[in-house]
């Protein structure tokens, strides 16, 4: 890919679990704002039709298993040529979720949920660490969220894997100091995404903590974030 064609001085964002929820919203704002948009999602249906919403030529769209390592530095080298080898924003937002209580569920969801959420993010952050060393003011975001924080009856796995991720960040920010990268996550609540049956939106509060959030408030403190300096 030609630099110059490509990005043509733009600041630049990769998002995983880009074609649907957060990571959708989260790229139609970075565009909207001039950057050039890496969108990485397994969903090759959805990822076709933010391409068509966004336009070719404001990023990269790539169909890409997060949990194939190599796939996943294929596409990484491939935004590096696009932009020079640089990245001011990487967001580590590719997750799945699979409610029921730990007890009964099978272990090969176990493993995937873990895989997913916890293992393909770490793989990405090594993958796009020399881009993000390269770039000034560059940010390594991830998507944790509030079930870190306190417990909810069916999501034990899927809070694990959260946990996990806010530890991450916790120790990396402290890491990537060094090198001048910021490291932060954000830790949502119950937002409005394929995750959420209808049946469930519709039993939750419209007020208060356990209201549900669009994906766009989310997007919106991706935004903020990049110029902000708290750790969540």
């Amino acid at each position: 890919m030609d630099s110059d064609n490509n990005t043509q001085g733009r600041r630049s964002i990769l998002i995983t679990g880009a074609a649907s929820g957060i990571g959708r919203a989260t790229a139609e704002v970075f565009s909207r704002q001039g950057w050039f948009v890496a969108c990485l999602d397994v969903n090759e249906q959805a990822l076709d039709s933010l391409r068509n919403a966004l336009g070719e030529r404001s990023g990269l769209f790539r169909a890409v298993d997060v949990t194939d390592s190599a796939a996943l530095q294929a596409a990484v080298d491939e935004f590096a040529a696009a932009t020079g080898g640089k990245l001011d924003l990487l967001f580590n937002n590719a997750g799945i979720e699979a409610k029921g209580r730990f007890e009964s569920m099978p272990w090969d969801k176990v493993v995937a949920i873990v895989n997913v959420n916890l293992l393909a993010g770490m793989s990405l952050i090594q993958a796009c660490l020399p881009l993000l060393k390269a770039t000034s003011g560059a940010l390594c975001l991830s998507t944790s969220s509030a079930s870190a924080i306190f417990g909810t009856a069916g999501l034990a796995v899927y809070s694990a894997s959260k946990h996990a991720i806010k530890g991450l960040t916790k120790a990396l920010a402290v890491e990537f100091k060094v090198h001048g990268v910021r490291v932060a996550d954000v830790l949502p609540g119950i937002v409005d995404t394929g995750m959420l049956s209808a049946k469930e939106k519709a039993q939750l509060p419209t007020e208060g903590m356990l209201r549900v959030l669009p994906a766009q408030a989310i997007a919106d403190t991706v935004w903020a974030a990049y110029a902000g300096d708290r750790l969540r």
